[in-house]
């Protein structure tokens, strides 16, 4: 009996060691599979999207807008075109073509237009009026040829004094230049053509580039760029005192003004489009009558003053400084560093200085 026992007891011990070894050979993949991390899949990282890099080979910055133009156009002296500005001239045609508009009182309370043109190809602009003797002024500031048709006495000697290249409706270069629109009453029927000015240019000989001692009036952010100021200027009204009773309002999306006059959208005859600008600048000047017939003249050949720039609703105050003789006129900031404006196009008020309260900004959105 106690034999049997003794087998039992082996038979036993053999099996728990049979156990064990198995137990241990399980045991490196046990622990393999307990401490081995699972393997996670690898994220590619998303290729990045070149950048594109403008090629701006073979153009220039426009010495008007800061905009990037062809150097044929950047490098050629621009048009100053006269511009009716009543209401039943209205719409005009070709403004929006305009890179720089100035706006002005004339006789009778009335305003009257001068868009400074660079790259423009209407075969209507106009009508075209009759010449002021300041804004002859203001056409030499950017060495423009000037376009009128018609003139007054103060004019033409302005014209004279100041060595103006000019193309004017009266002159025998009237009909190269001008035709007329027999379906509107005269004097406000008279209109010219891109081709009639680069016609009438050619016959007179006239320069067609800048002059190499040109200044510009202003230098140009090379991105947009707000202004630092508390003064919300989201609708600007200019009251001249006529009927037109213009106002511009800023819209937030495109980041342009938009103007209105005689009680609705100012519009582009040829393109049926608003005008819009993204710059504003308001220019104070002294103003008076010049004669019995209520011809206006200005201080402006040699002098300076105050106004605002005005840009993505915000106005800030600037100053100016304009010698005639030199031909140099500037806009300076609150620093006194030359006026850096947005690139765009460029709207100028230039308003009585005894009545800027007649210049009024708002936070006003909507028209």
């Amino acid at each position: 009996m106690r034999k049997y026992k003794s087998i039992i007891v082996m038979l036993l011990v053999a099996l728990l060691l049979v156990g064990c070894k198995k137990k241990a050979e399980k045991q490196p993949d046990e622990i393999r599979e307990e401490t081995t991390e699972p393997e996670v899949p690898v994220e590619e990282e998303p290729e990045e999207e070149p950048v594109v890099e403008e090629n701006h080979e073979g153009m220039v910055i426009s010495k008007l807008t800061g905009e990037w133009v062809p150097e044929e156009v950047g490098t050629r002296r621009p048009y100053a075109i006269m511009l009716n500005n009543i209401k039943y001239a209205s719409p005009q045609s070709g403004t929006s073509e305009a890179s720089i508009l100035y706006e002005a009182i004339v006789e009778g309370g009335i305003t009257r237009l001068m868009g400074i043109f660079e790259q423009f190809s209407s075969d209507r602009i106009g009508s075209t009026r009759s010449a002021r003797h300041y804004f002859v002024s203001f056409a030499d500031e950017y060495d423009a040829i000037y376009v009128h048709f018609g003139h007054t006495k103060y004019a033409t000697a302005k014209i004279k004094e100041l060595g103006i290249n000019n193309l004017s409706g009266l002159s025998g270069i009237g009909t190269t230049v001008f035709y007329r629109d027999n379906s509107i009453k005269a004097p406000h029927n008279a209109f010219a053509s891109y081709e009639g000015i680069k016609k009438g240019t050619e016959k007179l000989k006239y320069r067609t580039e800048y002059s190499e001692n040109f200044e510009n009036h202003f230098t140009f952010y090379t991105e947009d760029t707000d202004l630092k100021s508390d003064t919300i200027a989201n609708k600007v009204t200019l009251n001249f005192s006529n009927s037109a009773k213009p106002y511009l309002v800023y819209n937030n999306d495109d980041k342009l003004y938009y103007r209105y006059q005689f009680g609705d959208k100012h519009i582009d005859y040829n393109t049926k489009e608003q005008l819009t600008f993204k710059n504003i600048i308001v220019q104070y000047v002294k103003e008076w009558d010049i004669d019995k017939n209520g011809y206006q003249t200005m201080d402006i050949e040699n002098s300076s003053g105050s106004g605002y720039y005005i840009t993505n609703g915000k106005a800030v105050p600037i100053t100016w400084k304009k010698n005639e003789s030199t031909k140099k006129m500037h806009y300076y900031d609150e620093d006194g560093n030359i006026l850096t404006i947005n690139p765009g196009k460029t709207y100028i008020a230039i308003f009585p200085t005894d009545r800027q309260s007649d210049v009024v900004f708002t936070d006003k959105t909507s028209e």
